[in-house]
């Protein structure tokens, strides 16, 4: 590597010599590691993966590995379990949870917590079916109405902990609390209110999309985007002199994508479709990942998880970032309500409640996101889900009783958290953090 593209990528190439980026007369240039890694080809990938998993870098390895046998064991147990109806059920089922995840993810990166979720998503149901049902307000108004007060209710828990510095476990405590007596008062005496299955909200989880090309489509869409995201992006750091993915690598992540998406759409469509509610979970997942990787705030979230201080000095408003990562929690357990809502075609006094809160955060965990903040992806919820959805699943056709997924759903999360731990430390111990 030249001394210039030294001097624009420090952190990455591990310059040596001179204060100004030079090397030293005589001395050899440093060179990135990830450069002899891809020289070296595939030999050189294995021991770089072997290199990441030694020191900590564990990635969704874990979740991965688990899913894969979690559904080794349901399959070999009962063969209707990867059945196209049952796999289409589940890709209903992890949907509304997962939406409130999403949420936890961003208030995880944060390295806090907000117990308030399940009890706004049942204050976002209620708010939707008394303006709707009882009252005739405009479905897709009534819709808006409840993201808004999600989305309030999470700036007002974030306004509470960043300005006047009430811890959050406490601020979402009592959001808990407040927030399921509201949706209590706000559903009156009836208790239940039932949704027209035929209406905006009864749509989203009892539509599918029978068309064959629509789920076909949609995987064509996902893996046409991957690629061109990683080729523009890899001619874009060549093109800046830094490290960047060589053709090779591309094409075998985008063929693995290519067969996981023209898979899932081929059961899919053995069943009755693309359901709706599967295909905007996945545009949330995008455009929240979005947000997340590639925009000046998802870098923001990202600072303020590693180092508040840090973040702090290097100009960041802390406090507007924390309200915002609160109402962006809000607003996706808002969303998620709905969608729950939608599934069961009702409002009713039980909705957030029960085991909700804790499979939403467990979801966000399990898939790979830390709790001690910084370090995590929007798709953790998707994977995490996948994980319990499927535990549920495949107990439920085997008939063994909820307090046995109880226990082990507990089980894999404090697996989840146990590795989450051991990476931390052996990420320290390697000097990586």
């Amino acid at each position: 590597m030249s001394e210039t593209n030294l001097s624009k990528a420090p952190a990455e190439t591990g310059r040596t010599g001179a204060a100004d980026g030079g090397a030293a007369k005589g001395a050899t240039p440093a060179v990135d590691p990830r450069l002899l890694v891809r020289e070296e080809g595939l030999a050189g990938y294995l021991s770089d993966f072997g290199r990441k998993l030694r020191s900590g870098e564990l990635g969704s390895v874990p979740v991965v590995v688990g899913l894969i046998v979690i559904w080794a064991i349901f399959q070999l147990m009962d063969p209707a379990f990867l059945s196209a109806e049952n796999l289409s059920n589940l890709s209903i089922y992890i949907v509304g949870t997962g939406l409130i995840s999403v949420g936890i993810v961003f208030v995880l990166l944060l390295g806090e917590i907000d117990l308030s979720v399940g009890s706004v998503s049942g204050v976002a149901s209620a708010v939707f079916a008394v303006a709707a049902v009882n009252n005739g307000v405009n479905e897709w108004l009534a819709v808006a109405l409840a993201l808004v007060t999600g989305a309030l209710i999470g700036a007002l828990h974030g306004f509470f902990f960043a300005k006047i510095g009430v811890p959050a476990f406490v601020v979402t405590l009592a959001g808990l609390l407040f927030w399921n007596g509201f949706m209590l008062r706000v559903l009156g005496t009836t208790g239940t209110i039932n949704l027209d299955s035929d209406g905006v909200v009864g749509t989203l989880s009892n539509h599918y999309f029978t068309d064959v090309a629509v789920a076909y489509g949609t995987a064509t869409v996902a893996v046409g985007a991957f690629f061109a995201a990683q080729f523009i992006g890899a001619r874009r750091r060549a093109a800046a002199g830094i490290p960047s993915r060589p053709m090779g690598e591309i094409a075998v992540r985008t063929g693995l994508l290519a067969v996981l998406a023209f898979g899932a759409a081929f059961m899919l469509n053995q069943y009755k479709g693309m359901p709706l509610a599967l295909l905007i979970f996945l545009i949330v997942l995008v455009a929240m990942d979005f947000l997340l990787r590639r925009t000046s705030y998802g870098r923001k979230v990202f600072a303020l998880g590693g180092n508040t201080e840090a973040a702090r000095r290097a100009g960041i408003n802390v406090t507007a970032i924390r309200i915002s990562v609160f109402s962006i929690a809000g607003t996706m357990a808002a969303f998620g309500g709905l969608m729950i809502a939608s599934r069961i075609l009702a409002a009713n006094q039980g909705a957030g409640t029960g085991n909700l809160l804790m499979e939403a955060i467990a979801a966000a965990v399990i898939g790979g996101t830390s709790l001690f903040g910084g370090r995590g992806s929007v798709w953790s919820a998707l994977l995490g889900m996948l994980v319990i959805g499927s535990i549920a699943s495949g107990m439920a056709l085997l008939g063994i009783a909820a307090a046995i997924q109880y226990m082990i759903t507990g089980a894999v999360l404090l697996a989840a958290a146990v590795v989450d731990s051991v990476s931390r430390r052996t990420q320290r111990s390697a000097g990586r953090t």
